[in-house]
Parts: C-alpha cells; structure tokens; sequence
C-alpha cells in the first residue's frame, strides 16, 4: 500500500453522522492541526474577487474563531482588504497536510468592532505594529530602502507609549454559510461532508458529498 493510501487519523460514517455542529468538529480539527502540523497550523488560503470578477488567492493567518465566524486582519487599502470591502464576500480553505485533511469555508464578510480589532491590534509584537504603520500594503515599493525609512519614520514617531491601531487597518469575520470537511481515505476514496445554511443564525444542513 502506498502513502498515499493510508491516513494517520481515519474517519468513519459515525464521526460525521456524531457531528452535528461543524464549529465544534471544526474545533475538533484544529486542535488535531495544532499538535501535528510543523508551522502555521492557523494558515490558510483566502480567495476574493476583484471588480472585473477575477478571483485573488493568498495565504493570511487566522486569529480567532468561534460560532460567529472566523477572523483574520488586514490593511483596507491592499488589493485584499479593497476587493473584501467592495465584495463583501470570500471563501477560505484549511488545507494540513499532516493530517491529510482539508476544510473549505464560504459566506460573507462582516468587519470585526473597533474594540475587537484594538484588543488584537496591541497584542502584536512592536515591531507588527510598527508595519501595519509603515506599510502601503500591495502598492508599489521602489525599493527595500524605501520601505525602511517608513518603518524607522514611524518608530520614531512612536518612540514613547502605546502604538494606536491604524484606521485602514483592522479585522475581517467571515460568516460562514457553507463548510465543508474533507478527510483523505484509500483509492481517492475521500469522505466530504458539507454543511450549509441560508444565512447567520439559521439551523445548519448536513449532507455527504462524492468524493
């Protein structure tokens, strides 16, 4: 048998059929990714589209989660924050590959509170408050030098006390109307299960997919 016919931590009918809420079986999930994946097990690919309808994917962090959603920060004024506001909608995909699990999530996007945003904001190291000040977020830089002088202009600028939170920056929930869970299994033979749901607050809908 081949690696890639075997799982590390095998699902049956059961698991799914006892998983009745996917925010507790995602929960369950990551806690797995947390023990078993190298770097990042938060990572995860998060597709927006822009005006002409032309989809962007790249790699963010999450940083927080729970029944209303799942969280991740930015700049507004990058490509992601501009095409996340404009649309108002993204999809997001898990993807452990120690695990040889994925989960992919879809819904609309809804800005986290002021207080939300400067509680995580001040979190941060100095130094990734320092950036979120310095940076033009997926603008050109004419040069490396160039994006030093911002950082060394605004740590002197804050040389003293707490770093105020930006106000082109701060964090994005998606609400989730769809997740999907996928589990590797023998021969391609994957489980997927899908749940969804009309809208925030309605009962979630269960259904196993073909792999």
């Amino acid at each position: 048998m081949t690696k890639s016919d075997t799982s590390p931590k095998e699902l049956t009918n059961g698991d799914f059929t006892e998983a009745a809420k996917p925010f507790e079986l995602f929960r369950e999930w990551f806690e797995d990714a947390a023990a078993s994946e190298l770097n990042d097990p938060n990572a995860l690919a998060l597709a927006t589209v822009d005006p002409d309808g032309l989809p962007n994917v790249r790699m963010v962090l999450l940083k927080d989660f729970d029944e209303r959603g799942f969280v991740f920060y930015t700049n507004f004024e990058s490509a992601k924050g501009r095409e996340l506001l404009s649309a108002g909608k993204a999809a997001m995909c898990f993807h452990w590959k120690s695990l040889r699990r994925q989960v992919r999530i879809r819904g609309p996007i809804v800005q986290v509170s002021d207080e939300e945003a400067d509680e995580y904001y001040q979190s941060r190291a100095r130094g990734s408050r320092i950036g979120a000040w310095a940076s033009k977020q997926s603008r050109p830089l004419e040069s490396r030098f160039a994006l030093e002088k911002e950082v060394a202009k605004f740590t002197a600028k804050f040389a003293i006390g707490e770093i105020p939170r930006p106000a082109h920056w701060s964090g994005m929930r998606l609400v989730p109307t769809s997740i999907e869970f996928w589990h590797d299994r023998p021969f391609r033979l994957h489980d997927r299960v899908v749940f969804t749901r009309g809208s925030d607050g309605e009962d979630w809908s269960k259904e196993r997919l073909y792999p």
